[in-house]
């Protein structure tokens, strides 16, 4: 009966393993109890499930097992072929965010970049601190694993995964773990931090409505200039800034409605299921 026992999954099951399911349970909690960012907790939680239980060979990866790609399981291929490899994946998502943002307000008054600037503050922080850990000989971080960790300060899950599927892709799984709970968790972190910070008079400060109406010329200039001077920039960030774009010409296009609409629904929601 031992033997038997020790021959289903139920003996193989680690520490690890055992921890990695609660936080998916926690996930999947948050994500029907809650509501907090259910379209990716839920995927997640599940996921997260299905990797830890042991024996099932799920995270076989494609060319592990020598001469025998039939014998890689459907997690493995995903990651290695959607974001190792060729990270697709990530670029998908990032058509369908592009289609499905506005960016009238900000065309509108441009000084709300300057409120994007100050959002990157938490990714020079956390990548100061992750260096100074690896100087400290605390933690194993050089310049790309602290990079890769830094990247979570902007509350990108898709962008989280494509850097470090660059700089630093054995920590994928923590790093996206990571981004997906910084994000769902804003709505708890936010208020107390926001009540610290500011003054009740301060909170109460009412914001005018934006009044002035952008042309048409100007919604489809925005897409392709920002896709110009970012690439050229940072031509590194071709794949995500030049999908993110091309899906935002779609929306404001107004000539190609289904594929709008595909990439808002039905693209991002498979995209997002399979990451």
């Amino acid at each position: 009966m031992m033997v038997d026992f020790l021959g289903t999954g139920f003996g193989e099951l680690t520490w690890g393993n055992i921890v990695m399911i609660c936080v998916a349970f926690a996930f999947i909690y948050l994500a029907i109890a809650k509501k907090w960012e259910p379209y990716v907790l839920l995927p997640i939680g599940v996921g997260a499930i299905l990797a830890n239980l042991p024996g099932t060979g799920l995270l076989v990866f494609p060319y592990e097992v020598p001469g025998e790609l039939g014998a890689a399981g459907f997690l493995g291929i995903f990651i290695e072929f959607g974001l190792l490899r060729y990270t697709v994946l990530p670029v998908l998502i990032f058509i369908g965010l592009g289609a499905m943002t506005d960016f009238t307000p900000l065309i509108a008054n441009p000084r709300l970049f300057l409120l994007g600037a100050a959002a990157q503050i938490g990714i020079v922080i956390a990548f100061v601190i992750a260096l100074l850990l690896g100087h400290l000989g605390l933690a194993d971080f050089g310049l790309k694993e602290a990079a890769s960790i830094a990247i979570i300060g902007g509350a990108d899950g898709p962008t989280t995964i494509f850097v470090t599927s660059q700089l630093a892709p054995e920590l994928m799984g923590i790093t996206a773990v990571t981004a997906y709970s910084y994000m769902a968790m804003v709505p708890l972190i936010q208020p107390p931090i926001i009540r610290a910070l500011t003054s009740k008079k301060e909170r109460q400060i009412y914001m005018r409505p934006q009044t002035r109406t952008i042309s048409r010329r100007e919604e489809l200039l925005f897409p392709i200039v920002c896709l110009l001077l970012v690439i050229l920039l940072v031509p590194r960030s071709a794949p995500l800034v030049g999908m993110f774009m091309f899906g935002n010409l779609l929306r404001v296009s107004g000539v190609v409605e289904r594929l709008s609409e595909t990439a808002q629904n039905a693209l991002m929601n498979l995209t997002t299921i399979i990451l």
